[in-house]
């Protein structure tokens, strides 16, 4: 009986051990997770578990998002995950996204990883229409999406119709303007072949760089009563809330996120950052150097398969050039042996000729010797030596005829017999010619110390001195003259796309947000002047209004 109660008491104090835990779904822009947690964990613990399982360092930018009663809320750090007003169905699915967004993308994001799913949450929205983007700046922004999934544009692969079913711009733009959706993807392709030779990292970062110039992008809007009251006592006062609690708390939430990331961007980086940006710097030389590699290796093979392609075509030419040659040779020994029998023919009849003139001869003058009495036979005898003379005379004719004809056949026969000894020489030339060919194509192969042309990755080792940072120093300064060269080229297309589509714009389809556009437009107004203007103002009012939060 105590061994009964003490093996009870020992599973019911197992039991208390055991940690109960609960399902959690992670939505990322291109992933789904799930993971068992503790009922006892906080936000920030599931939170730092999603980020390592990502191998996410950058973890300023982002946070768990849930919707309770159709309001998005984000899960708070410092407090019990099941203590939110969350779902309880299990699983319990929170979407991880970016809630801050980067002043300068390149400058900002350091990881990979980062900027990869930036670009997916930017790229969302704005084919989502939560953030405006003006048509023409659309058909640029999908040519850089497509580099990135794509690759390089290659005429061969990236056929007619390839984009058919990418969703690449906003449904408005689509409408807006009288365009097929042939024309559209042959203007995607159009810009989409410019960027020939860049990686995916880098088609992703020029999307950020385009997108974060846009007005929307970064901002989130409410419905608000409005008042709003700044602490220079000589402006006038307003303040704002929402009728709902839960949007108030959010709207204070994110403002005192984006004080914290805006106090951030002026202090020193830490030690952590520090580290990461010089891993980046060295993965991107290394990337650069890889990349330079394979080019290399790339432009190798295809100038060795050029030259193997060149030498092929040259020698299937030599091989056409000798059949040609043999059958021109064995056409003319076929004729100079039709000329040589036709020749001995008409010499055989000419000696023929000759013979029967020679017997006609010798009859004539046999009828002339003979006696004739009678005037009849006189008569007939003349009359048969007439017919005799004129046998004679169309035989000897014959036979001339015949002896030209004879020597006309000797004549070509020379010729023939000379035409078929210049086809053996050209035969012999061409012969000699392959004979070289091949000889050459051995010559030239390549060096055995070149590198092969398979693109099987090495394992290389890099050691940065000093010499490598500053030689990548100048070449990040000259990128740097580069990317403003390209920024002007790159708005003159914008605006002479803009120009083209003009004509096809349907005016009666445009929204409020088109309207807003083009009025901001035709004043001057811009993300970049507004900015310019507040960053005039007094910091020091700002930033303590940011505290006072």
């Amino acid at each position: 009986m105590a061994g009964a109660i003490a093996s009870r008491m020992s599973f019911s104090s197992l039991k208390r051990k055991q940690p109960k835990t609960f399902t959690v779904r992670i939505v990322t822009m291109d992933a789904e997770m799930e993971f068992s947690c503790e009922v006892k964990w906080k936000g920030k613990d599931l939170f730092d578990l999603v980020c390592r399982t990502l191998g996410l360092r950058e973890t300023w930018f982002f946070g768990l998002q849930y919707t309770i009663k159709d309001t998005v809320a984000w899960l708070k750090m410092d407090k019990k995950v099941l203590d939110h007003d969350v779902p309880t169905e299990e699983p319990v699915t929170f979407h991880f996204l970016a809630k801050f967004y980067p002043e300068n993308a390149e400058e900002e994001l350091v990881q990979e990883i980062t900027q990869h799913l930036f670009f997916l949450q930017v790229k969302k929205q704005i084919l989502d229409e939560k953030i405006y983007c003006p048509p023409e700046a659309s058909v640029l922004l999908a040519s850089y999406a497509v580099q990135a999934k794509y690759g390089d544009y290659d005429p061969n692969v990236h056929k007619r119709g390839f984009l058919a079913q990418e969703e690449l711009l906003p449904k408005r733009v689509i409408n807006l303007y009288q365009m097929t959706p042939e024309m559209w993807e042959e203007r995607i392709t159009a810009w989409y072949a410019e960027h020939r030779g860049r990686a995916r990292d880098e088609a992703e970062m020029e999307y950020l760089k385009i997108a974060q110039d846009l007005e929307m992008y970064g901002v989130n809007y409410f419905a608000i009563r409005f008042t709003i009251k700044p602490l220079d006592k000589k402006i006038d006062v307003f303040k704002f809330n929402s009728s709902k609690l839960r949007v108030n708390k959010l709207i204070l939430q994110l403002c005192i996120g984006n004080h914290d990331l805006f106090m951030r961007r002026r202090k020193a980086d830490s030690l952590e950052v520090q580290q990461m940006k010089a891993q980046a710097r060295e993965e991107k030389a290394r990337k650069q150097m890889e990349r330079q590699r394979l080019a290399r290796e790339k432009q190798m093979r295809e100038e060795a398969e050029r030259t193997r392609d060149e030498l092929e075509r040259r020698l299937m030419q030599l091989k056409e050039e000798a059949t040609m040659a043999n059958e021109a040779l064995m056409r003319s020994e076929e004729t100079a042996d039709l000329l040589a029998e036709k020749a001995q023919i008409t010499e055989e009849e000419a000696k023929l000729l000759a013979q029967k003139a020679a017997e006609a001869e010798q009859e004539m003058q046999r009828i002339k010797a003979t006696a004739i009495r009678t005037e009849e036979e006189k008569r007939l005898m003349e009359q048969k030596v007439l017919e005799a003379e004129m046998l004679a005379l169309k035989m000897a004719e014959e036979s001339e005829r015949r002896a030209k004809e004879a020597d006309q056949l000797k004549q070509d026969l020379q010729e023939a017999r000379e035409s078929e000894r210049r086809a053996k020489q050209k035969l012999l030339e061409i012969t000699s010619k392959s004979s070289y060919t091949s000889m050459n194509s051995s010559t030239t192969a390549l060096p055995t110390d070149l590198p092969s042309f398979n693109l099987i990755s090495e394992s290389l080792s890099f050691d940065f001195k000093d010499t490598d940072m500053k030689r990548l120093s100048m070449e990040i300064e000259k990128e740097k003259v580069e990317y403003m060269e390209k920024s002007k080229h790159l708005q003159e297309q914008l605006n002479e796309l803009k120009t083209e589509i003009e004509a096809l714009k349907l005016k009666e389809r445009e929204t409020a947000l088109d309207i807003l556009h083009n009025e901001n437009a035709s004043r001057g107004n811009s993300k970049h002047n507004t900015i310019k203007k507040l960053t005039l103002q007094s910091t020091k009012s700002r930033v303590a209004f940011f505290e006072e939060l």
